[in-house]
């Protein structure tokens, strides 16, 4: 259900329906990233800091650009800057390493009961309460 709020950036009055932020405050942000991809395929190698420096936009953004996956750190000379969450090693983008996803996503299944089989289909036995009978109708004289 959509809920009235206001936008934490700009303060406007907006109905959320499950974004945190305002339509033009999205749109803002979308067009930030727009530049700092931009930015980053015109320049390989420039580190975070340059790419704030010229595209205007926080370190904070890009680092949550990185962190939801919408960016990836490519070079490999690059100290990395993001680090897996549960277990400290260096990534290039998103969250977790690629282990730790793994781990996640085979604890999950396990909690959830998905890693299980699926059952051996019990014979079917048929007994009256099976029958499905017919009623046939009374004429009345």
């Amino acid at each position: 259900m959509a809920e009235i709020r206001n936008c934490p950036r700009c303060g406007r009055i907006f109905t959320s329906l499950g974004r945190p932020i305002c339509n033009k405050c999205l749109e803002t942000e979308e067009n930030e990233f727009k530049v700092v991809k931009e930015y980053i395929y015109d320049n390989p190698g420039a580190t975070i800091s340059e790419v704030s420096q010229e595209t205007e936009v926080s370190v904070e953004k890009i680092m949550r650009f990185l962190r939801e996956e919408r960016l990836e750190i490519k070079s490999e000379n690059s100290n990395l800057l993001l680090e897996c969450e549960r277990c400290g090693r260096g990534i290039k983008s998103g969250r977790f390493c690629d282990n730790c996803k793994a781990q996640i996503n085979n604890d999950f299944r396990r909690e959830f009961g998905m890693d299980k089989k699926e059952p051996a289909p019990r014979p079917q036995v048929k007994t009256d309460k099976d029958k499905m009978y017919t009623a046939t109708r009374r004429k009345d004289n």
